[in-house]
């Protein structure tokens, strides 16, 4: 399976590339900034120059041509205004799918939040990053794409267990390696499209965890 990335460079996006070349896959990386490549290479994938912001729907289709399935991992990040959580975390999934259609890619595994909601309430910018999570969301179970959405709760950067919970209880956390691996086995797992689940560190092996 040939897999672009979107957010290339992001830590859970390096840690799938990793994953799907030691799997056998291919994986092309899409960052926004040529001095990234060497990581992205260090990891065995692809690089592709293409800042999804700047880019139209029709750039960002040119850039992962070729792909049997796209990954939507790429965010605004915490030191972020509620603008680029606009641009990048609900538009830029937006034009994802816009671009996945133009390039004949039905698969598509969005990484969002838990808690993410079009309705959430609030005026922080975490508030508007969960609405635009949740929009971004929205667009894609509307799309008729083949999709899977995963809701990690707090991220870390622990090593990966392997194991995971679908539910997430007080204070729960996951490790960044693991919502990769969680996005690799999605991806082989026809049985997760169209479903939707939350990702906390739990006891359960993750192949097993999303056939529920």
């Amino acid at each position: 399976m040939r897999v672009a990335i979107i957010g290339g460079h992001g830590k859970i996006a390096l840690h799938l590339a990793h994953i799907l070349v030691n799997n056998g896959d291919e994986a092309v990386s899409v960052v926004r900034k040529r001095d990234q490549f060497d990581d992205i290479r260090s990891r065995g994938a692809e690089p592709v120059l293409c800042d999804i912001e700047a880019a139209g729907a029709d750039g960002l289709a040119e850039a992962i041509a070729g792909a049997d399935a796209v990954v939507f991992a790429a965010g605004a990040g915490p030191g972020s205004g509620p603008e680029r959580k606009e641009t990048v975390d609900h538009g830029g999934a937006v034009k994802l799918i816009e671009a996945a259609r133009a390039a004949g890619i039905a698969r598509y595994v969005m990484v969002s939040s838990v808690n993410a909601d079009a309705d959430h309430g609030g005026d922080e910018v975490f508030d508007v990053y969960l609405r635009a999570k949740g929009r971004a969301d929205d667009a894609l179970i509307a799309s008729g794409l083949d999709h899977t959405i995963l809701q990690p709760v707090r991220l870390t950067d622990a090593p990966g267990a392997g194991r995971v919970s679908t539910e997430a209880g007080r204070g729960a956390e996951i490790p960044r390696e693991d919502v990769a691996t969680a996005i690799a086995v999605a991806l082989n797992q026809p049985a997760t499209v169209g479903k939707t689940f939350v990702l906390a560190s739990g006891d359960t092996p993750i192949s097993e965890a999303l056939t529920d």
